[in-house]
């Protein structure tokens, strides 16, 4: 483990613009380092508290300081994903992506309703045939909410609806009630495995037919694996609205995984309108290569953020550092 010392050295904090709202900022603030095993990031979102962001930062640590296991492919697969935005704005979204073959949704936003949902599926399905669709709720829907929408998108085929509900006993129950209507729609847990203390109950549970998993909130690539393979569930690698440095994290993720039936979330990168590299992880083809991430120094200071928001990052690293050490000290 580096000493804070170290990690100060080289920190860096960006703010890169958004080119569309996704969950609810325009603009990403992250943290990078630059250690002996390459540019690791360090990027929970601000609502997070220290406990949580220990688990970024472990991973951060694992990405500069020790590297990725050694992958088993040499390009991940894609999907495009589509903001909770207004119809008639899926299409240009979906002209970010070089050749989607699957799309994820945003469903359930805040200030909207089901009817919304409904069309914007609606228009993603008609922009984009013969694609692969998803939806992902973030647990916004209650189960009632939840099983009514995925009764009226039955229609559309989904691939797999994330997190619909928003604790594992809420996914349990949305399951069992789509099974006793014959609908096929698979349930995928994303919150109910990166935010419970227990990663792998929502497998005992049986509350979903498989799960997303993100490197930076499950505290580095090995831990995501060591998870997934005591789960014995097929797995999604999704991200964290990373820069290119943190979307690599998670291809060395999906890359190492020996089995990969899903294509993954790690295409946020188009949603971005900056980043730290001058050759940003963005699909072609709808796959991603996987490959470390060289950061541009001139990028680094077009996008610098204000002093004031570089401040509230080194308070939050070192309370976060700190956080870190006493967990790793009381193993």
């Amino acid at each position: 483990m580096p000493t804070l010392d170290e990690l100060l050295a080289t920190a860096r904090v960006v703010s890169l613009p958004m080119k569309v709202k996704f969950r609810g900022v325009l603009r990403r603030e992250v943290m990078l380092f630059n250690g002996p095993a390459g540019w690791a990031e360090f990027s929970p979102f601000t609502e997070y508290d220290d406990g949580e962001a220990a688990s970024w930062l472990r991973a951060a640590l694992e990405a500069g300081w020790q590297g990725f296991p050694e992958p088993v492919r040499t390009s991940v697969p894609v999907n495009a994903t589509v903001p909770a935005v207004a119809p008639e704005d899926v299409p240009a979204v979906l002209a970010r992506y070089d050749g989607p073959k699957t799309v994820k949704i945003k469903v359930a936003e805040r200030g909207q309703s089901l009817e919304d949902d409904v069309a914007r599926v609606a228009a993603v399905s008609a922009a984009a045939p013969g694609s692969a669709l998803r939806v992902d709720a973030n647990g916004g829907w209650d189960v009632p909410t939840a099983v009514e929408a995925l009764t009226l998108l039955a229609e559309y085929g989904l691939e797999y609806a994330e997190q619909p509900a928003p604790d594992i006993d809420g996914l349990r129950q949305v399951r069992l009630e789509l099974r006793r209507r014959g609908i096929g729609t698979l349930i995928a847990a994303d919150e109910s495995v990166r935010k419970e203390s227990d990663p792998l109950l929502v497998a005992r549970e049986e509350a979903a037919d498989l799960i997303v998993v993100k490197a930076q909130p499950l505290g580095g690539v090995r831990r995501a694996l060591d998870i997934v393979a005591q789960a014995g569930l097929p797995a999604v690698v999704s991200s964290a609205l990373d820069s290119s440095v943190g979307i690599s994290a998670g291809v060395a993720l999906a890359a190492a995984l020996p089995e990969l039936p899903y294509a993954c979330g790690l295409a946020t990168v188009s949603l971005m309108d900056g980043d730290v590299t001058d050759r940003p992880l963005v699909p072609a083809g709808g796959e991603l290569p996987v490959r470390q991430v060289d950061v541009d120094e001139d990028l680094l200071e077009r996008y610098a953020a204000p002093a004031e928001r570089q401040q509230w990052w080194t308070d939050r690293l070192e309370r976060t550092y700190r956080t870190l050490a006493e967990v790793a000290a009381a193993r």
